[in-house]
This record gives structure tokens, sequence and C-alpha cells, in this order.
């Protein structure tokens, strides 16, 4: 089925060709009338094979020939057949010549079988004029039979190209429109791994600080209160990155999300360590933000550690942690989306659980400026 931005790319080509060759065509039929045509009822003849075959064009060039394919053909054919037999006009096969091409390639089967039989009706047809004209044998073959064969068989050749070219026109503009029906499902798939990233860390920290204030609810009131306060905070920053994000205004900051994942391992009772090589690349920093954002989640969700130790490159960042569970690890959803968009940025993110550990980094390739100093 033809998509809609194909119909409309091959109606514009439809009206290109109306424009630039139904003149022709109809001039080309008109002079060959003219030239042929001895009486009135002579022209009537021609001049139907040629109304059927600019008729056939029409219909042809703004895609809907087969409405109109068999009344024409049959049209052209009785004309090729009258002017063999009646008019004595060699040019009556004009109509045929063009019909039949135009509906040849078109066929949903068996095209190569129909374009031979059509060039050998139309020479058969011409031979006919043999039982009207049997002492012209030469003359028969050559403006009867050779000259309407070939001349039906190279049109009908011509035409095979250029319904390839049609269809290679079809296959462009539907790969276009699920190209971009890719990209709106990519933005989907991006913005709902962003919600989770902000939403699904928020419930998770505030779940943890929730927990901490019901343990000190008796003992430490004013230790509650400032959790509760922090359980505030972070619900109002959520609303807002959930506000930003569907106006495509979010940015993560690097710096920013490291300061908030040291102060939740340190209120979960997790050691912290931090060692910055260098900078970081400020193209790389907002997915590095967004790695260790769901890192931070997935080892307060799903880790019992006690250590974490975050490790920052100019291009790349490795979380470990020493919380590994004797289970199986649990699938991660979301580092496995991250892994996606990481890569198609051209970095790569790499999880691995070994030796009671459980690493995840990501990775960029230095710029080629970063490469040269």
């Amino acid at each position: 089925m033809t998509s809609g931005h194909a119909q409309r790319t091959q109606g514009r080509l439809g009206r290109l060709n109306l424009v630039k060759y139904l003149p022709l065509h109809t001039a080309v039929g008109i002079l060959l009338v003219v030239i042929d045509a001895e009486t009135w009822w002579h022209a009537a003849v021609l001049g139907l094979g040629v109304a059927a075959a600019l008729v056939a064009f029409s219909w042809w060039a703004m895609g809907g020939l087969f409405r109109v394919a068999l009344p024409c053909l049959a049209v052209t054919a009785v004309v090729w057949l009258l002017g063999v037999l009646v008019v004595g006009g060699g040019t009556a096969f004009f109509g045929i010549a063009l019909v039949g091409p135009l509906i040849v390639p078109r066929l949903p089967r068996h095209r190569g079988v129909a374009a031979v039989g059509l060039t050998v009706f139309v020479a058969a047809v011409g031979a006919t004029r043999l039982l009207v004209a049997p002492g012209d044998v030469p003359e028969v073959l050559l403006n009867y039979v050779l000259i309407p064969a070939s001349v039906t068989a190279v049109v009908t050749g011509l035409m095979f190209p250029n319904k390839g070219f049609y269809d290679m026109v079809t296959e462009l503009e539907e790969s276009r429109e699920r190209e971009a029906e890719l990209a709106v499902i990519r933005e989907r798939v991006r913005f709902a791994s962003d919600l989770h990233d902000i939403q699904g860390h928020t419930l998770h920290v505030v779940k943890l600080k929730v927990a901490l204030a019901q343990k000190l609810v008796d003992s430490d009131i004013d230790r509650v209160k400032r959790e509760l306060r922090e359980v505030h905070a972070l619900v109002s920053d959520t609303i807002t990155q959930t506000k930003e994000l569907a106006y495509a205004q979010r940015r993560l900051n690097l710096s920013a999300e490291l300061e908030n994942a040291k102060n939740l391992f340190e209120a979960a009772g997790i050691r912290v360590r931090v060692d910055r090589e260098t900078e970081v690349d400020p193209s790389a920093g907002e997915l590095l933000g967004q790695v260790l954002r769901e890192t931070t989640t997935n080892i307060l969700r799903h880790a019992e550690a006690c250590e974490v130790r975050i490790t920052l490159s100019r291009s790349g960042i490795t979380i470990v942690n020493d919380g590994v569970r004797a289970e199986p690890p649990p699938r991660l959803g979301g580092l496995a989306a991250l892994r996606e968009r990481v890569a198609g940025e051209g970095g790569e993110l790499t999880v691995e659980q070994r030796d009671g550990r459980f690493l995840t980094a990501a990775e960029f390739p230095r710029r080629r400026s970063d490469a040269a100093l």
C-alpha cells in the first residue's frame, strides 16, 4: 500500500508528465491522422485511436490507469485492425503502441510474456494487410509488420525502467516516512527514559528519607524535620525538572549530580570516594550525569553496598560498588536504555559484575582537538 508521501510525490511527477508529454502526444497523433486519413470517416476512426491513447496516458500519469486500461486497449486494438484492413494507414498502430506499453509494466505478474504478446499481436494484425494487398509483400512487411512491431517493442522496453523509477520513488518516500515514524518513536523512548530518570530516582530517594524519618521520629525530631524538608525540596525540584523535560529545557549538570549522589550515598551509610583525573568534557557531561544518576538509583535499590568509588576522566565515568548480592543480578532496564543512547553518541557503556563488585562505566571517544594536545 502506497504511503501518503509517496502518493503526493507520484502525483507531482504525474502532473509533470502531463505538462511535458501530453501536448507532444496530441500533436503527433493529430499529425498521423492528417497523414493517413483520406476521408472524414477515416479521420474519425484514426482519431478515436488517438483519443483513447491520450485518455490512457492521462490516467496513467495521474495513477489511475487500470480504471480505463481495458476499454482503451480494446479501442486502440480495433483501430489498428481497421487501419490495416480498411483505412490502409500504417500509422494506425500509434494508439496501441502507446496504450500497451503503459499497461504491460504495471501488470502484477507475467510482464515479460505480456510484452512479447503485445508485440506479436501488433505484428500479426499488421500481417493481415496481406489479405487485402497480397501483391505488396515487401511494403506490408516493412510498414505494417516490422515498423509497428519494432516501435511497440522499443516503447514497451523503455517503459520498464520508467516503472522501476516510479517504484524507487515510492520506496524512498515510504522509507522517509518510516524514518520519520522511527524518529518519533525514538523521541518517545528518550522522553520516557528521562521521565524514569527524574521520577524513579526521586521516588527511591523519598522512600529512603521517609524510612529514615520513621526510624528517628521518637529519638531525633530535629533530624526528622530536616529530612522532611529535604523531601519537600526534592519533590519540588522534581516537578520543576518534569516541566523542563516537557518543554525540552532540561539539561543535567554532572557536578550537581555528583554532589547529589555523594549526599544520597552518605545518607544511606555508604562510603563514597570520588577521583577526578581531569576536567570532564562539557559535550559528554550530560550523558555522564545520566549514567551517574541511573547507577546511583540502581545501587540504592538493588545493592547492599558499603563503599562506592566514582572515577571521572576527560570523557568517561566509572562507578564501582561492593554491594553485589549472591543471587543473579537484576535486569537493569534503565541502564539498557542508556546503553543505546550512549552508543548513539558514539560512546560505549560497560556493565560488569565480578569479584564481588559491580562496575558501570561510560566512555566517549576523545575529540580530535583533545587527541592533538
